[in-house]
């Protein structure tokens, strides 16, 4: 009885921080394209965006480290591997793609990430799917191109789909490596180690010419509103990207990634509502039951989760 209500205890916690990480990284793309609007390359805001959730986070890393600073020694490569795959080049390649489709085509693509993970899993540790995952997956792959509004001819280009699959690389990637916590590292720390190097690495190559670093301080416009650059930019930093990532691997390592990811594929329907909100991109009905189907795959992987795993 005891063991049961810790674990359930442990999956609502889990849930929980995974509908606060998918609903506040949903931001993300709705305000880098007001930003990419107003003049932002996409690597200065990615840049900015997760330099800035590194100090937001720092403070809190430091307490949770609590002076262990062989944690970081004995996880260097897993940091480094987060930061340059899981933060710089994932949302590099999103912001990239969200500036040459629309958001939620871009996450269409980006979130068949949950397919990568159940195949890696597969792959590399043997653990092969259940019928009820299988099935979730199929929902889920449904659901998403109902998102897509396929019918409707939703604007999408080569480039952007290019982009969006680097994308999805980082995405698995992210989802992989936010559920190793054996060596004890904390959450916090490795969000924030990977936030702060990730922004370093664009920095620097912004510096030396291989990616463009172009900012302005003109007012950013949304559908139907302006705010001043900083606006978004904050929310960006402390919400999309401190409280998303932080959250998000708190998430994963209560559920597993696989799970993890295929409950992350509510963001899509929250991106699309903010992008209906921020950027005047309306849902129809055909997206609207594609959403409750990717819902609908979330439950059926649920349940096909092996006892171990719950």
């Amino acid at each position: 009885m005891t063991h049961d209500r810790l674990a359930g205890g442990r999956l609502r916690a889990g849930l929980g921080f995974a509908a606060l990480s998918a609903s506040s990284f949903a931001l993300s793309g709705p305000l880098a394209r007001g930003l990419m609007d107003a003049g932002w390359s996409s690597a200065a805001a990615v840049a900015a965006r997760v330099l800035l959730a590194a100090v937001v986070l720092m403070p809190i890393a430091l307490v949770q480290l609590r002076g262990r600073w062989h944690l970081l020694r004995r996880n260097v490569r897993l940091i480094t591997a987060y930061g340059l795959v899981a933060v710089a080049g994932c949302q590099l390649a999103f912001f990239n793609a969200v500036a040459h489709m629309e958001v939620g085509v871009a996450l269409l693509v980006e979130y068949t990430a949950p397919v990568a993970v159940v195949g890696w899993l597969w792959l590399s540790r043997g653990q092969r799917p259940g019928r009820l995952t299988v099935l979730g997956g199929l929902l889920g792959l449904v659901g998403l191109l109902l998102v897509l509004d396929v019918v409707s001819g939703a604007r999408a280009s080569a480039v952007g789909i290019l982009w969006a699959l680097g994308a999805m690389v980082g995405a698995a990637v992210y989802f992989l490596l936010s559920a190793r916590d054996e060596d004890g590292l904390p959450g916090t720390v490795l969000a924030a180690g990977g936030l702060l190097l990730g922004g370093v690495v664009l920095v620097v190559a912004g510096a030396v010419g291989i990616v463009p670093l172009a900012v302005s301080t003109g007012s950013v416009a949304f559908d139907g509103f302006t705010v001043p650059w900083w606006v978004p930019m904050l929310v960006l930093g402390v919400v999309t990207a401190g409280l998303a990532y932080a959250a998000g691997i708190a998430a994963i390592r209560r559920l597993g990634s696989r799970l993890a990811s295929f409950v992350a594929l509510t963001e899509v329907v929250a991106a699309l509502l903010f992008a209906w909100l921020l950027l005047g991109e309306a849902p129809g009905g055909i997206q609207l039951v594609g959403g409750a189907l990717i819902l609908g795959g979330v439950v059926a992987v649920r349940m096909g989760e092996p006892r171990s795993e719950r």
